[in-house]
């Protein structure tokens, strides 16, 4: 923290953008140093994507029907994308409750008392999840190839169109983080807002198209689902990986997800963004 203050006092006057900038590089830095230091919040956080990896193809795999094939194969394809997609999701919980220990430790109040922008200490902190994520993402993807996941599995697909897969987790993840910032920055106690957090999470992830064909649902159900902004990053995953996917469907983020994903994103970025730093202003007040 010490090191925080330093910089923040020593760093001559700038124009308000550059100094948001370079104040969220440094809360960001900040956070990075603490993670690296407490290892066992990045392995516990790698245990849970894990066993969903092992638990939904070893047991659900061959059960569940893909289009009209039930092959344990073809649902190992179908699952990772989901997968992926909770396990970025699911990275919001973590994030709300950093905040809100901060919160309840003063070190909010701390920052706030120092010559930096306003929306620095969280960006700062949506971003050192972010790459905390990242690293999640990559050691999560071996997993997934050491248990049969495969790109390419359904058509064809390159090195330029996996990579964009993964960043639009990585995107639909930090847009997530935001509704998590303003979570934590709503709650008393860092446990309140792992709770909160995980309430509406599961609802989001399991009501999609991450783990079953939507076309199994009831048609109220098929149609929260395929609008949900969840759904419309896994199945552009699936698009970019070339993966099998849900059944045709006449919804539009269903017939254009990557762009419905992008639009998602940058929607929940822009909303939950503004509301987080007026509540940070406002709670810290």
């Amino acid at each position: 923290m010490s090191a925080v203050t330093d910089t923040m006092r020593v760093t001559p006057a700038a124009n308000p953008v550059s100094q948001s900038i370079r104040d969220s590089m440094v809360v960001a830095k900040r956070n990075l140093i603490r993670m690296s230091r407490i290892p066992e919040m990045i392995i516990y956080g790698l245990i849970q994507p894990i066993m969903f990896v092992v638990l939904f193809t070893y047991v659900f795999g061959g059960s569940m029907q893909i289009g009209n094939s039930t092959s344990a194969i073809d649902y190992k394809n179908f699952l990772m994308a989901g997968i992926f997609a909770q396990t970025v999701t699911f990275a919001t919980a973590s994030s709300g409750a950093g905040i809100a220990d901060d919160m309840h430790k003063g070190l909010i109040d701390r920052f706030r008392s120092l010559p930096m922008a306003r929306g620095a200490v969280l960006t700062g902190r949506t971003l050192a999840d972010s790459v905390q994520t990242a690293l999640t993402l990559v050691v999560l993807a071996a997993v997934a190839l050491l248990v049969g996941w495969r790109v390419g599995s359904d058509g064809d697909t390159n090195a330029a169109e996996v990579l964009a897969a993964f960043g639009l987790l990585l995107l639909l993840g930090y847009a997530f983080t935001w509704i998590g910032a303003l979570i934590g920055m709503s709650v008393r106690t860092p446990e309140a807002a792992t709770s909160s957090g995980l309430i509406w999470l599961f609802p989001v992830t399991f009501i999609s198209n991450a783990f079953v064909d939507t076309s199994n649902m009831t048609p109220w159900l098929r149609h929260i689902a395929e609008w949900n902004p969840f759904s419309a990053t896994v199945q552009a995953c699936r698009v970019l990986f070339a993966n099998p996917g849900q059944s045709a469907s006449d919804a539009w983020p269903m017939q254009h997800p990557v762009w419905a994903s992008l639009i998602y994103s940058v929607v929940i970025i822009v909303v939950f963004r503004t509301l987080a730093v007026r509540k940070y202003r406002s709670a810290t007040a």
